[in-house]
Order: C-alpha cells, then sequence, then structure tokens
C-alpha cells in the first residue's frame, strides 16, 4: 500500500513539474519557436512605460530607413508648450524674440558674475603641467583620485570658450600651457599626413579627445586678438593633421571608430554617441568657420549616420535613455553649425535639433534632474537658435523657459557664485576655499551617508561640470540673453 501510494505521490508531481515546465518555455522562450512549424501568433500587447508615453508617437512605426519621413512624423507627434504662466505679458502676432515678454529669473549681471567665477576656478584648477586637477571635494578639502583622457581634452576647449568670449592674459596664458601639455605628446596618426594626441599612458586614444583638442585649436583661432604669425602656423599644422585623422577614423556606416591603439596601430570595429558627437562638432566647426571645405562630404556622411543612429534607431530600440542622451548637446550643437553652413539637407538636421530639443525637454524631462544637467542646456541653446532663426515664436517660448530655468537652478549650485542664497544647503555651508570658489558641484548638496555608485558625482566639483556649465552659459548669452 505504501509502494503503491508513494508511486503515485511520484507520478503527479512528474505531471505537475512538466506542465510548469512548458509554461515558463512559453513565456520565457519565444526565440525558440520554429515559424515553419508553428503559425505565429501576434505577441500580447505590452504596455507602454510612461516614458514611451511622453514621446507621443508609435515608436515602431518610424521607418528606420527614411530619416526625413521619421523625423516628420515625430514632429508632427510633439507640441510645445505654451508657458503661459512664465509670460509678463502676451506677445503681439509679429514678436520675433520672446525675451521681452517672458518673466526671467537670470539676468546680464548674474550671468558676467557666474561666468567669470567659473573660469577663475578653471584657471585655479589647471596644473602646472597644463591639464587640470580633477576632482575636488570642497567639503574634505582634498583632491580625489581620478582622470579621463576626454573630460581632460574638454578642458582645454572649455578654457579656449571662455578665451574667445572673454580673451585676457590669464586665458592667454593658461591656454599655451594646455596646448604645450598636449601638443607635446602630439604623434604621428596611423596615414601619412594624420597626427594624434596621447595622454600620458594610456594604451589607447579616444576619438572624442583628438577631437577635443582639435576644437580648442578653432576656437583659439577665432577668438579676436593678435596671434603671432609662427605660432598660429603650427597651431594651423597641427590642427590639419588632427582633422585628417578624424576622416581616417569614419567608418563605413558613416559613424566614427571610437578609439585608436597606436601600439598595433588599429582602430576599432565600435562607436560612441558622444566621440561621433564630438567629432561631428568639430569638423563642422572647422568647416564652417575656417574654411576647411574638404570636410564637408565627410560631414554630410555623418551627420545622416548620426541622425539615424542616436534618433530613429535609438528610439525604436527604447535606448534614447543612453545613446540620445550621450548625443544630444553634441548633435544640436554640430546641426546648428550645419544649418547655419546651409550644407545639404540643412532644414532636415534643424528640424532633427528641435525634435531632439523637444525630447530633452518634455521626454528626458531635464527640469527635474537632479544631477548637473548643464550638457542639456548647451543643446537646448541650439535648437533655440534655430528656433529664433526661422522665427518659430512657439518652439522658443518653450524652449526660452527651459532654459532660463535651468541656468538659475544650476547656478545655485556654484560655490560662491551670485546665487548662492537660493541653495539653502550652500547657505549652511558657507566657504571661503579659493580651491572651490567658482567650481559647479554636480547636485543641489551633498547627502552624507547615503550610498553611490561608482562616479556618481554629487557636490565635488568635477572639471569638466563646470567647463560644460561655462560653455552653456556662454551659448545662452550669445544666443539668448543677446549679452556681447
Amino acid at each position: 500500500m505504501r509502494t503503491s501510494f508513494f508511486f503515485l505521490v511520484l507520478f503527479c508531481c512528474v505531471a505537475v513539474g512538466l506542465v510548469a515546465a512548458g509554461c515558463g518555455k512559453e513565456s520565457d522562450s519565444r526565440k525558440e519557436v520554429t515559424p515553419e512549424k508553428i503559425a505565429p501568433v501576434p505577441s500580447p500587447t505590452v504596455a507602454k512605460s510612461a516614458r514611451e508615453l511622453r514621446m507621443k508617437v508609435d515608436l515602431d512605426a518610424l521607418p528606420a530607413d527614411d530619416l526625413p519621413a521619421a523625423v516628420k512624423m515625430i514632429r508632427e507627434a510633439q507640441q510645445w508648450a505654451d508657458r503661459k504662466d512664465a509670460l509678463a505679458r502676451p506677445a503681439p502676432g509679429d514678436a520675433t524674440d520672446m525675451l521681452p515678454y517672458m518673466t526671467l529669473k537670470m539676468n546680464d549681471a548674474v550671468l558676467e558674475e557666474t561666468f567669470a567665477l567659473g573660469r577663475g576656478f578653471m584657471l585655479k584648477s589647471q596644473r602646472a603641467a597644463g591639464n587640470f586637477g580633477y576632482m575636488y571635494d570642497w567639503l574634505k578639502k582634498e583632491w580625489v583620485p581620478g582622470d579621463s583622457q576626454v573630460r581632460q581634452a574638454g578642458s582645454l576647449w572649455g578654457l579656449a570658450l571662455c578665451h574667445r568670449h572673454r580673451p585676457n592674459d590669464q586665458t592667454e596664458a593658461a591656454l599655451q600651457k594646455g596646448f604645450s601639455f598636449w601638443l607635446d605628446q602630439t604623434i604621428e596618426g596611423p596615414v601619412p599626413g594624420t597626427l594624434l594626441v596621447r595622454y600620458g599612458n594610456d594604451p589607447k586614444v579616444s576619438t572624442g579627445t583628438v577631437a577635443l583638442v582639435a576644437l580648442a585649436i578653432v576656437e583659439y583661432l577665432k577668438t579676436d586678438t593678435p596671434i603671432p604669425a609662427a605660432r598660429r602656423q603650427m597651431l594651423t599644422e597641427k590642427l590639419e593633421g588632427f582633422l585628417k585623422y578624424l576622416v581616417w577614423t569614419q567608418r563605413d556606416n558613416g559613424l566614427f571608430a571610437d578609439s585608436y591603439t597606436p601600439a598595433t596601430k588599429t582602430r576599432s570595429s565600435g562607436s560612441s554617441p558622444y566621440y561621433d558627437g564630438e567629432t561631428l562638432l568639430c569638423l563642422c566647426k572647422a568647416a564652417r568657420q575656417l574654411g576647411y571645405d574638404f570636410l564637408v562630404p565627410v560631414i554630410e556622411k555623418a551627420a545622416r549616420a548620426t541622425a539615424n543612429t542616436y534618433l530613429v534607431q535609438a528610439w525604436k530600440a527604447r535606448k534614447d535613455m543612453t545613446l540620445t542622451k550621450g548625443f544630444y548637446q553634441w548633435g544640436s550643437m554640430s546641426f546648428l553649425e550645419y544649418f547655419l553652413a546651409g550644407w545639404k539637407e540643412a532644414d532636415l538636421y534643424a528640424d532633427v535639433t528641435l525634435t531632439l530639443g523637444w525630447w530633452m525637454m518634455h521626454v528626458h524631462e531635464t527640469l527635474d534632474r537632479g544631477r548637473n544637467h548643464a550638457y542639456a542646456v548647451e543643446g537646448l541653446v541650439s535648437a533655440y537658435a534655430i528656433a529664433k532663426e526661422r522665427g518659430d515664436i512657439l518652439a522658443m517660448t518653450d524652449l526660452l523657459y527651459v532654459i532660463d530655468r535651468s541656468l538659475y537652478k544650476l547656478t545655485a549650485w556654484q560655490i560662491g557664485g551670485p546665487l548662492v542664497h537660493a541653495n539653502p544647503f550652500l547657505s549652511a555651508h558657507p566657504t571661503d576655499d579659493p580651491a572651490a570658489i567658482g567650481g559647479i558641484m554636480n547636485a543641489a548638496r551633498a547627502w552624507p551617508g547615503r550610498p553611490r555608485h561608482p562616479g556618481d558625482t554629487q557636490h565635488e566639483l568635477r572639471i569638466d561640470v563646470t567647463q560644460h556649465q561655462m560653455h552653456a552659459v556662454i551659448l545662452a548669452m550669445e544666443h539668448v540673453y543677446g549679452v556681447r
């Protein structure tokens, strides 16, 4: 009897297990279904995420191989916010600028002061060798270990932007020291005529590093101050070598290899949304502002590839949070240059910039971000400049509101800045530490004791955060507030 009962129980357990296994396979392994043997069954409708719902467009319906059609679909679904609550008075129908009609939080005096302090922080952070202290913990009054070749190169570019905006002897001297640091590490590239820069003992050269050093040279050569002929010639020769190297990194698909290994003389097979954007911006600025027309075919190929990859394909794959965000400000600044140059399909890339700007405000919800988003302002100002050029008042209104409120919010994160009173944490932690004054925090405050993932910067002053914010301020002064 016991034996019969045992086998009965065993039989039931096996049967239940087989049923459970079958159910699990059906729900988790749809890829194993063979269409030739089993008629395909429509997949159950998957609920859209809140983020996807905010996009206002059917992502699956976007044509993957027709960029103009995809951009048209997206633009038709996007509606600019009217920001009526922020308007001091309604704008007349013939208005060409929203500044006189919106209640603004930023003004010329605050913009000038925050810029001067941020530039001062960058100057103080430069090391004797010419590169920069990477990150400073102003609460502990100590430098935090860490470094990044791309962010170091970006800081040189940031210094060149400050110099071009408000040239003086201090930024001139700092730039020459920075150029010496990088140009002393210049080596021959993979093919004749190409040059690239190393960063210390790093075994690989990031494409973004070369692009950002080249951008620093472009900004310096366009500065409205005399440059000795020998220095101009030397920098021009280096720039042309870097530009030829960047052209060499372009892959058949139009994107750029993200790195090169000098020891093996090989370039990577992958691309990066950051480096693709940085490289495109460098090529666009060099072509439009310095007349390097041989770059235009490369630019046009890259523009189509990056817009399709980081807008359409990224959205269809639901990877906008990583791919679109990484490309965002670099692509927007690039496409502004492209639009102003009037290259092939310039209006298409202007539409891409506005599309990305709407996404940054209404999908990525930049104003609600808890970390520094000056990078977003760089892109939003680019969209604003295009909207202003086109006379698009609806777009200008929405963009102006987010730009102005973003700059106010982020300026309140500056140590010793003009809006310290708007930040309870900084008001409660005053400091006269000269190493900290002018630096920009990556968050509104510190959260002592809260667990942090690697790379989560809060109150610490990382050099690239200040660099991006100063560039955002410079762009806003030029294109939005009209501060000269």
